[in-house]
């Protein structure tokens, strides 16, 4: 088979290709070239590029290098901005693989003759009894990445391959030691990679972009307690940076209301609720198959609930915090990715 690899210049999508090399594929890589602005984390970097070269050489497969930054701003950076500007905690993440890596680089694939795409995510495929593809989990609870590629349907699961999903990440590891890949003890990439972690951060590059407006903090009972000078920069679940509170204890934003300009907070008793509701939600299973379970953030715990694909209400058996509005919330069958959308 005929299979792309999108190597980012980690150590995880370097040995995705070469365990595809090892068994007998014709493989070649792609590095995305994203981001054109500072950045100093992620996977944007031009030494992740250099680095993904260099393992293709030492790998002795061809290598090529997209441009897909105007993609990366209209489907990402911008929507981004546009997310905290409206008072929603995006997942730029989420939105890369829906529009990138699944979308541009597929199609880019398809002209270029290849029969599959493949990454380094932490994730299994899995053939359904109707001959359906879905996702399931890692081999590795701790890494698995099935969050952040929960929006692929089957069409395109059945044109992937997810090589390292069956692997441990100390196993991915010896893997590159053993071949002497240069991104063997390479650090992993947790931020998120347009945004530089000096210079201010998220403030800063929010801050360049969008004019941040003042708001009040107030209690459950509408009494003011604090201010924030950003109520662009507040989310579901914050404890910290709200005023002080006037030596409140344990206060966190249960809500804000970007019309008012006001921050909601109170105890960890408000922050709870028995249902989420969704947006543009993705539905691949049963509604009779429950309890499902349910995980609103790439490495939290999940929480058993009954989901109505009608209503795109998630009804929880056992309160939880509530989900930030813009987050990702994907849903299971044991350990199969049945669907997901976007709390609202």
């Amino acid at each position: 088979m005929k299979v792309l690899v999108a190597m980012s210049g980690g150590v995880d999508s370097s040995v995705a290709a070469a365990l595809l090399l090892e068994d007998g594929h014709d493989v070649a890589g792609a590095t995305l070239r994203l981001w054109g602005g500072a950045s100093d984390s992620g996977c944007c970097s031009v030494a992740d590029v250099d680095d993904a070269r260099r393992v293709a050489q030492q790998l002795g497969v061809p290598h090529y290098v997209f441009n897909f930054g105007d993609a990366f701003d209209e489907h990402v950076v911008d929507p981004y901005v546009r997310a905290h500007s409206e008072g929603r905690t995006p997942n730029p993440c989420v939105e890369c693989n829906r529009h990138i890596k699944f979308d541009r680089l597929m199609a880019r694939a398809d002209a270029l003759g290849f029969d599959a795409v493949a990454t380094g995510h932490h994730v299994r495929r899995v053939e359904r009894a109707d001959g359906s593809w879905a996702l399931r989990r890692a081999v590795d609870a701790a890494k698995d990445q099935s969050y952040v590629v929960h929006m692929l349907g089957p069409d395109v699961i059945e044109r992937c391959l997810f090589p390292v999903g069956v692997l441990t990440k100390a196993e991915v590891r010896q893997h590159a030691t053993a071949l002497g890949l240069r991104t063997a003890d390479k650090p992993e990439s947790m931020d998120v990679c347009f945004i530089a972690k000096t210079g201010g951060g998220r403030r800063t590059f929010l801050g360049d972009r969008i004019a941040f407006r003042p708001a009040r903090v107030v209690d459950v009972a509408g009494t003011t307690v604090g201010s924030v000078d950003a109520i662009e920069l507040v989310t579901i679940g914050q404890r910290r940076g709200l005023g002080g509170l006037g030596g409140r204890d344990r206060q966190y934003v249960i809500d804000v209301d970007h019309a008012l300009g006001e921050v909601i907070v109170g105890g960890p008793d408000a922050l709870l609720v028995d249902t989420v509701r969704l947006e543009s939600t993705q539905w691949w299973g049963d509604a009779s198959e429950t309890p499902v379970l349910v995980q609103s953030s790439a490495h939290g715990s999940a929480s058993e609930a009954v989901y109505d694909p009608a209503t795109q209400a998630v009804r929880l058996l056992a309160q939880r915090d509530r989900v930030a509005p813009g987050q990702s919330v994907v849903l299971y069958v044991d350990d199969v990715v049945m669907g997901g959308g976007t709390a609202r």
